[in-house]
């Protein structure tokens, strides 16, 4: 092809029509397809020629062939026609492109251990609808939120910024989690002095969800400092310690269904109950979609009976 600086005035309709081509191999067979006159179909690809400056078919009296430039031209002109559909579908709010895809970002342990049965449960009842899931610390769910990238955001412990909508959606308790072999953690509430001779493994001392822990353990009379225990940074370790009864541990509720797929010992903690609150994030003033508020009933349905 002669490419040169100058921009090319090419048309979709002329795209359209070598395309056709290039499947049927036929001018008159691409023409009856797209409802236009074997002249008007000629003239199409004849002006599409001038613009890239070459001959795209090679006839003969059997077919007709790509040359090499055509060869180049037609993964250019499927991208460009299938990009230039879906312009249209977004700019035309179509159903299927604007109810379609719904983008989340959560934080690590809530997209590992309570968002995949969510997610499940909503698909299942909105079909036309595909959940798409970032899981990145919480700085990250803000930013994406602010950003534009994400039609919104789950995390514990967000704080206010300009231009953020915060609102919280639904609460979790704090419960204690214990080896499968322990019998004695076969009980659906426990209070919190019952802490006070379990082996207790915890999260860092940075962590916020350890901070709200660490208020609520001196009712324990327990005497061993945060810094002498073993801890770890994620959740998904500490169950995985716990499972392998290394200690106890306790953590918040949102993971309860996750330890019971491992057979461990969940009881909530009472004297008094701990709560954390979940935040959904969004744009402050920007419009949210009817199925984010959809997703966030099939998230509370799912809160329930952790919690109570």
């Amino acid at each position: 092809m002669n490419y040169s600086n100058k921009l090319m005035n090419v048309s979709s309709r002329q795209l359209q029509a070598f395309l056709e081509i290039t499947e049927l191999h036929s001018f008159a067979k691409a023409a009856e397809r797209i409802h236009l006159s074997a002249s008007g179909m000629s003239m199409l690809v004849k002006e599409l020629e001038e613009q890239v400056g070459a001959r795209l078919f090679d006839r003969t009296t059997r077919a007709v062939i790509l040359t090499d430039a055509g060869r180049r031209l037609q993964p250019v002109a499927e991208r460009f026609l299938s990009e230039l559909r879906g312009l249209s579908m977004a700019l035309n709010g179509s159903e299927e492109a604007v109810r379609a895809r719904l983008d989340l970002a959560a934080t690590p342990m809530v997209s590992a251990t309570l968002l995949p049965d969510v997610i499940g449960k909503f698909e299942l009842s909105h079909p036309h609808i595909t959940v798409h899931l970032e899981d990145v610390d919480v700085a990250t769910v803000q930013s994406k939120v602010l950003g534009g990238e994400v039609d919104f955001g789950l995390g514990f412990f967000v704080k206010p910024a300009v231009g953020l909508q915060r609102e919280p959606i639904c609460k979790f308790r704090l419960m204690r989690i214990s080896p499968p072999k322990d019998s004695k953690s076969r009980k659906d509430t426990v209070p919190w002095d019952e802490l006070t001779d379990a082996p207790l493994l915890s999260l860092r001392v940075e962590n916020p969800i350890q901070a709200l822990i660490e208020k609520h353990l001196p009712r324990t009379g327990r005497a061993q400092p945060l810094q002498r225990r073993t801890r770890h940074n994620l959740i998904g370790t500490i169950m995985a310690m716990v499972r392998a009864g290394r200690g106890h541990a306790v953590i918040p509720s949102f993971a309860m269904d996750e330890c019971r797929r491992q057979n461990l010992g969940v009881s909530l903690l009472t004297d008094p109950p701990v709560y954390l609150e979940l935040f959904l994030v969004s744009r402050r003033g920007a419009e949210l979609k009817a199925s984010v508020t959809a997703f966030t009933e099939t998230l509370k349905q799912a809160a329930a009976h952790m919690s109570d």
